[in-house]
């Protein structure tokens, strides 16, 4: 074998490798935010619909009521009819439902919105509540965000739970379960805003409003995309 065709053989190798190694990376950045929008639109044009099952029976009423007053434990989902198009909320204690986006995560209360190094940590375990918000159905500003951070490849870390929020129009409802209890919200309104606009942050409400903001595109810091719902019921 020639030292010529060594070489020849040797800088394919090496290209090859490097082509497949950065396909696999790109995969595994991007990969999961394909999967993500790729459900959403086959569900979308199939029209399936995935919902949080209703409570329905006595006993779990009784269980709510007990909750209310402080004598019961978390809702129990597990004797609900839980079919393929259902969505048992990963916290019931606190946490957020999307049924139109199936986004469905814990939230971390009393999170800065300005302490970097907290609210990234905060982000790998749910979606974030910034400091200050007004609980669940109590009239202010319950802001909730899920930022990506400057890089893409963490957009699936960070920002995955928000991913469609893009997706979201005026009527579709947004789920807060808080102490066991739960609240529905309806959006009223979608904006984009630029990231030094705090005034979606700072804004308060005589009626109970949620405030959902994530990066817009998703993996950048060029735009907030800010969604907003008043409670319909609780």
């Amino acid at each position: 074998m020639s030292k010529r065709f060594k070489i020849i053989l040797f800088v394919r190798f090496a290209g090859y490798f490097l082509f497949f190694a950065g396909l696999t990376g790109l995969t595994f950045m991007l990969g999961p935010v394909v999967q993500v929008e790729a459900g959403y639109r086959i569900s979308r044009i199939l029209g399936v619909k995935k919902t949080v099952p209703v409570i329905t029976s006595f006993e779990q009423f009784a269980q709510t009521e007990a909750t209310e007053s402080g004598a019961g434990g978390p809702l129990d989902f597990s004797n609900v009819s839980s079919g393929g198009n259902s969505i048992i909320p990963v916290s019931t204690e606190y946490g957020v439902v999307i049924e139109k986006i199936n986004a469905n995560a814990r939230i971390i209360p009393n999170v800065n919105p300005g302490d970097e190094e907290q609210y990234v940590q905060m982000l790998t375990q749910g979606v974030a509540e910034a400091l200050g918000s007004t609980p669940p159905g109590v009239p202010g500003n319950l802001y909730l965000f899920s930022h990506s951070t400057d890089a893409p490849w963490n957009i699936i870390r960070y920002n995955a739970v928000f991913y469609l929020l893009k997706e979201l129009e005026p009527g579709d409802t947004i789920i807060i379960f808080y102490k066991n209890r739960r609240y529905d919200y309806v959006v009223f309104d979608k904006t984009i805003a630029s990231p030094d606009d705090i005034s979606f942050l700072t804004n308060r409400y005589d009626a109970p409003v949620v405030t959902l903001q994530t990066c817009d595109p998703p993996g950048t810091l060029l735009n907030r995309l800010i969604v907003r719902a008043r409670l319909v019921n609780s």
